[in-house]
């Protein structure tokens, strides 16, 4: 093979510097022939005695422009030509046969038939997946249809990525053309031509591997030459060559590859298991989240040392489950799992790291988290993930979340307790818990405010609408509060005050939304905190809560226990809150006098500052002075609670207060302000998303135009019927609101319903209401309202 003819190119004028060397290495090469064998210890003394002051110079000049003369011919070199030339011969080929390829037939098939009807293929995947495997299996399978050689080359030598002169210049060397003169996109473009050249009209397969950037392949693209094949493996995709995209190999074809290099480097053990067969290989190949090298490599220790395969697998998963801020000892087989992860070792450290701490969360994380979990600024988290993504170390999750790839997850928490000690552990997942809690607060705040206040915009440094942020990240938050089990006891101490003020953030968020089971479980796991026993006021909050979860179930005993417990366990000045929510308990088990005083101690351990705390007691100590019969004491209780929530822009505790003021005031035989109380009631509910206690007003407001509808009927009959439909239009409403839970709002409603319809004359449905009344007066445990009942159905059927 002859070498092509070189393209031609601009002469150049020799400059002055190589024709004055080009003289002084004439004159200076006798004396440099002179000079050849004599040691440096007699070139003075034979320059002074012998040669003299004159032919001195001259051999000095001349030892000075030889120098420079092969300074000059380095400097003119391609870079690449310090490395030995060897040229191989047309024809020999240079593919190497992979030693031990087991499974992934099916690729290895499609790659052959892929290369049968494209001229340039590449097997894309992500690094230590195997496509250099594959690609090389699939090309020996080809040889007999490349006759003129399968040629070979690795673009990433020694771990160092080959750049595009080097590539073409090793692909000049194996063809026998010109290498390129520089790295200039011209000079690149020359010898990619020959190179081409070189190919067209042989059958040729060219594999080049471990392409991990398009730039290190693209003056070859796209191939021009017909006969030839060019066949790529790496992570790169590339415009112009058909891709053929591999992943992890599936669970049998990774068994496979276990078994297959035990066999080859096992000692033979009769009553060895056989790993095909074995249920602990198939877990623990998927625990390494089938790498091919890992596996094979595991695979061959442990036949090497006689392992037992399910020893391994609890090693591992040891490693993996072990909650992070505990310590164990890291075995061997952990050691060799991490060791063997190429594609970790290839990612920077900043990387690498941000995998390992995104392995703490098992739910997708957003930036901002994210950048706290990592301490570092956002603008470097994106290039990190960037990082990772390429690499194929994070998936992408909505709203802008990621989280390590499921398959890798085991993965990253091994190295996770391989790289990094106990302490930073421990202090990532206190920068994850502290900004979770910090933020949930924040939104819960504003969830509350909303619901108070519904014209009012809550004010979010990010301007999330809090519902949504606590439905978008609803997974983290329960994960990070739902410890596992085992863990709450050891939950290290400079994290659980950031856990417990997220766990009292998601409760309010969980009571918001009526997610009653999810919210005692939050309320368990406090409990079963070390922290709970140290300090009696947090188990006293989670006491507290569990009551008001019971009570809104319609458990009141169970309520009144726990609210017990809270009061027992929390302090004066957190008793308060304890104390008010047992008095309503109380309220409603008809124990008045108990409740009454639970609720004046709770007004007297309210702190002046609590404002809110205080109308809240206030409105209790109205409706129990209500309910027994006290209306003086009741109305100044309400009208305290009443003008503090509108101060403080509360519409669900002004309403409420307005709504116990309808009675208070009827009681009183004030109608006409009764009527402006409810109708003010009904306007605030109108905006605020309360239908219990909209019910609660519409039931109020309907019971009071009935009794005035009642006593203005002799006097005037069709004022008294418009009110009697207003009633009973009102009445239907707050029906409707309650559904079908048996409490003693809906057997109060029922009841009044009947009423309405019979003063409307319509006898049939008042029965039938009635009754239904008194069932569930009756399951409600409402003696007085089922009384009621049974009398009115007594006198109709009398």
């Amino acid at each position: 093979m002859t070498d092509p003819e070189p393209s031609p190119r601009r002469s150049r004028r020799p400059g002055r510097l190589s024709l004055l060397l080009a003289a002084t290495g004439v004159v200076g090469g006798t004396a440099s022939a002179v000079l050849g064998n004599v040691t440096g210890n007699l070139l003075t003394e034979l320059s002074q005695t012998q040669l003299g002051s004159a032919s001195a110079a001259v051999i000095v000049l001349g030892l000075v422009g030889g120098v420079l003369v092969e300074w000059r011919r380095q400097r003119q070199r391609p870079a690449e030509a310090d490395e030995p030339v060897t040229t191989t011969a047309p024809g020999a080929p240079t593919l190497p046969w992979p030693s031990g390829f087991t499974g992934r037939s099916g690729h290895v098939a499609a790659i052959v038939e892929a290369l049968r009807e494209h001229h340039a293929v590449a097997v894309v995947g992500r690094r230590a997946v195997g496509t250099s495997a594959c690609a090389i299996q699939a090309a020996n399978l080809c040889r007999d249809a490349f006759p003129d050689g399968l040629y070979y080359l690795d673009l990433r030598r020694e771990g160092q990525a080959r750049s595009a002169r080097q590539v073409l210049t090793d692909l000049a060397r194996i063809l026998g053309s010109r290498p390129p003169a520089s790295a200039r996109a011209d000079d690149l473009a020359d010898a990619a031509h020959q190179i081409q050249g070189q190919l067209d009209g042989r059958e040729i397969l060219l594999v080049l591997d471990n392409v991990d950037h398009p730039d290190q392949v693209q003056p070859l693209l796209p191939p021009t030459a017909r006969t030839c094949r060019l066949l790529l493996a790496g992570t790169a995709a590339l415009d112009g060559v058909t891709a053929y995209g591999l992943v992890e190999p599936d669970t049998d074809d990774a068994v496979e590859l276990f078994a297959a290099a035990g066999d080859a480097a096992a000692v033979a053990r009769p009553h060895r298991p056989d790993p095909r067969t074995d249920p602990a290989v198939r877990a623990l190949v998927d625990l390494c989240g089938r790498q091919p090298r890992t596996v094979a490599e595991l695979g061959r220790r442990t036949a090497q040392h006689g392992w037992r395969h399910a020893d391994v697998l609890e090693t591992l998963r040891r490693a993996v489950e072990t909650p992070p801020h505990q310590q164990i000892a890291v075995s061997p087989a952990t050691l060799l799992v991490t060791g063997r992860d190429t594609a970790y070792q290839a990612l920077g450290a900043e990387a690498r790291r941000l995998w390992r701490l995104m392995s703490l969360s098992p739910v997708p994380l957003d930036r901002p988290t994210i950048a706290a979990l990592a301490d570092r600024p956002m603008h470097q988290v994106g290039t990190l993930l960037h990082e990772l993504a390429a690499g194929g170390f994070v998936d992408g999750a909505s709203g802008d979340r990621y989280e390590v790839r499921a398959l890798l997850a085991p993965y990253a928490r091994m190295h996770l307790r391989d790289a990094d000690p106990v302490r930073r552990r421990v202090a990532a997942q206190t920068r994850l818990t502290r900004h979770l809690a910090r933020r949930a607060e924040r939104h819960a705040a504003a969830l509350v405010m909303a619901g108070s206040a519904p014209d009012r915009e809550p004010t979010l440094a990010l301007g999330d609408d809090p519902a949504s942020w606590f439905n978008l990240h609803q997974e983290l938050l329960l994960a990070v509060v739902r410890v596992p089990r085992g863990a709450a006891e050891t939950l290290p101490r400079r994290v659980r005050r950031w856990w417990f003020r997220l766990a009292v953030a998601v409760c309010g968020w969980l009571a918001h939304a009526e997610r009653l089971a999810e919210w005692e479980d939050v309320c368990r796991t406090v409990l079963l905190t070390p922290t709970a026993d140290d300090r009696p006021e947090i188990a006293g909050w989670a006491h507290n809560e569990l009551g008001v979860l019971r009570r809104r179930r319609g458990d009141p005993q169970g309520a009144a226990t726990a609210l017990s417990l809270a009061v027992a366990e929390r302090g004066r000045r957190g008793t308060a809150q304890a104390r008010m929510n047992l008095g309503l308990v109380l309220l409603d088990l008809g124990q008045l006098d108990d409740a009454v005083e639970h609720l004046e101690l709770s007004r007297r351990h309210r702190s002046g500052a609590d404002r809110a705390g205080l109308a809240l007691t206030h409105l209790g100590l109205g409706a129990a002075r209500l309910r027994r019969g006290e209306l003086e004491t009741a109305h100044h209780h309400l009208v305290r609670a009443a003008n503090t929530f509108r101060a403080l822009g509360d519409a669900r505790g002004y309403a409420a207060a307005l709504t116990n003021l309808v009675l208070v005031h009827h009681g009183m035989g004030e109608h006409l302000d009764a009527a402006q109380a409810w109708r003010a009631a009904l306007r605030e509910y109108e905006s605020v998303p309360d239908p219990t206690n909209r019910a609660a007003a519409l039931l109020n407001a309907g019971a009071i135009l009935l009794a005035t509808a009642t006593s203005i009927a002799t006097a005037s009959p069709a004022a008294a019927q418009g009110q009697v439909r207003a009633a009973y239009q009102m009445l239907a409403e707050s029906r409707r609101l309650r559904g079908d839970r048996p409490t003693a709002g809906l057997g109060r409603t029922l009841l009044h319903l009947g009423d309405a319809a019979a003063a409307l004359g319509d006898p049939g449905e008042a029965r039938r209401h009635w009754v239904d009344a008194a069932v569930v007066c009756e399951e409600a445990g409402d003696a007085e309202g089922q009384a009621a009942a049974d009398d009115r159905l007594i006198a109709v059927l009398s």
